[in-house]
């Protein structure tokens, strides 16, 4: 789900050059130097600098609104008031120009694997309250080497400067953000740390954690609503826009990976591959098959839910394929997104359903003649929740929230075909004429039938067979041993049956028609 902003990240970016197509013609690149001062005290705060004669682009610099030495707020989630600081207003060319500041040469990428799970009860199997919770939070901070995250009076995360952050989703689904890394072998030892210390103080309390895409018993009144006011926002209009945005909210979990591009045109390949294997992700890792204690008829409850959440915010996408599109068609879609709020004086102010564009211009009705800063929009970005999400990263959300083993398969898996050359395009031409009428098939059938679902003349099981093969090899030549980190997906694969379908077949053998055994089953 991932609805909450990432904590703890700061972007240090030195002396580098990031550059984008500008203009309807898409021929002229433009390129934005880029400096990063550190935050020393909390006097100061990080700037992202935009000089362009730094760069030699002085050319360029009177079409795109950039003066020499203008400086624009760059901040964390979640907002802080000395960020809400604005020189002058914000131009499009601004908002195009922070996404293409995420620009990195192939030896800064980096992997940024997130993970939500389920808490409860190790006796009653009920879900834990924000109490419980903030007990937890409270005992990992003082044993282990994290900084409280506060709203008000309440604890809402911990975070570890440069490092990882946890944070709490809507019902209070436990989330790592995790920090850049370089390797999978990191990012697992990171999710097995993660994991050791969360235990170790939920395990006192007579707590667990579930690995599952969908709560599979509790109903949506029975789930803890935490203290965020951005999820009081969100709580009050996601009725208005869709009928499973609730459910979304309090009983779903997801694992993503967080990925890095070298250029626009580097971007443009990896959304495209993204969003077309999306649905043999979320096939892959289904693991969300019951509802209220009985099977609820998908493979992927969690991805049925976004096809009714909010779709004006979700989906598919399909203006990525089109020739025109780069950094600035995507910054175009995004204020068209309708706004969740805006973060004044500590406060969340409601403005659900009005525009971005409004608030550009300066007209926004709740805050007439106030400008939004690069804070705002970083916030506005994380309100738009498509199968594949562009930041200054690009994040694949297409999977279940699942076990241990899996939670370091799905990085491997996305890492296998985007960081490597060779796979990369291998998918580029195998997906090339792939029509919008094929992909959001595959979206809208995947959720029920996973790799059994018809596609041309075979099933979705072969085209997959040949993607994890991709992957593989991908791995093979980043040469640092990875592969193994893919015999999960492997095993599904080969067999045919889903993470879920092998859930199904134990509730209705060795579980005797009950859903309690998967607490134990899916039990971190």
């Amino acid at each position: 789900m991932a609805v909450s902003s990432r904590t703890g990240l700061s972007y240090c970016i030195r002396s580098e050059t990031a550059c984008y197509r500008a203009g309807s013609s898409r021929t002229k690149e433009i390129c934005v130097g880029l400096s990063y001062f550190s935050r020393n005290s909390s006097k100061t705060t990080p700037r992202l600098r935009l000089d362009n004669t730094r760069v030699g682009c002085k050319r360029s610099s009177k079409r795109f609104g950039f003066k020499r030495g203008q400086c624009l707020i760059v901040a964390a989630s979640p907002p802080t008031e000395d960020a809400v600081i604005a020189a002058e207003p914000l131009t499009k060319e601004d908002l195009v120009g922070y996404l293409a500041s995420g620009c990195k040469p192939r030896e800064k990428w980096r992997i940024g694997t997130e993970h939500e799970k389920f808490g409860f009860e190790l006796k009653t199997l009920k879900p834990i309250t924000y109490e419980q919770i903030a007990h937890l939070l409270n005992g990992i901070a003082e044993r282990f080497d994290w900084e409280k995250v506060m709203e008000g009076d309440k604890i809402i995360g911990l975070k570890q400067k440069g490092k990882q952050s946890i944070s709490l989703e809507p019902g209070g689904q436990f989330e790592l953000s995790g920090a850049p890394l370089e390797t999978l072998h990191q990012t697992c030892a990171e999710v097995n740390s993660h994991l050791y210390q969360v235990k170790a103080v939920a395990e006192e309390m007579g707590i667990g954690f579930l690995g599952i895409g969908f709560q599979p018993k509790w109903e949506r009144e029975d789930i803890p609503i935490m203290p965020k006011g951005r999820y009081e926002i969100m709580r009050n209009y996601m009725p208005k826009v869709g009928t499973l945005g609730l459910d979304m909210m309090f009983r779903t979990c997801t694992v993503q990976v967080n990925l890095d591009f070298s250029s626009e045109a580097d971007m443009i390949r990896k959304f495209r591959a993204g969003l077309a294997l999306q649905p043999i992700a979320t096939a892959l890792f289904a693991n969300s098959p019951f509802t209220e204690g009985k099977p609820n008829g998908y493979l992927s409850m969690r991805s049925q839910i976004w096809t009714d959440t909010d779709n004006n915010r979700a989906g598919m996408l399909p203006f990525v394929f089109d020739d025109s599109f780069g950094f600035e068609h995507y910054v175009e879609y995004a204020l068209d997104v309708p706004m969740y709020f805006v973060y004044r004086k500590k406060k969340y102010i409601d403005c659900s359903g009005l525009s971005f564009r409004d608030f550009m211009d300066g007209k926004l009705p709740h805050l007439p003649g106030d400008f939004p800063t690069l804070n705002d929009w970083e916030n506005h970005l994380t309100t738009i929740f498509p199968e594949v999400r562009l930041k200054r990263y690009l994040e694949m959300r297409g999977a279940d929230g699942g076990p241990w083993r899996r939670l370091c398969a799905l990085p491997a898996f996305w890492v296998g075909i985007l960081y490597d050359e060779v796979s990369l395009q291998n998918i580029i031409d195998m997906t090339a004429d792939w029509t919008p009428e094929e992909r959001q098939m595959l979206r809208n059938k995947v959720p029920a039938t996973g790799l059994k679902t018809p596609f041309r003349d075979g099933l979705l099981k072969h085209v997959a067979q040949d993607v994890v093969k991709l992957a593989k090899d991908g791995l093979e030549r980043r040469g640092f041993k990875e592969t193994g980190f893919l015999n999960e997906v492997a095993e599904v694969v080969r067999t045919g049956v889903t993470p879920a379908e092998k859930l199904l077949e134990l509730y209705h053998g060795k579980w005797g028609k009950s859903v309690d055994p998967v607490f134990e089953e899916l039990l971190y």
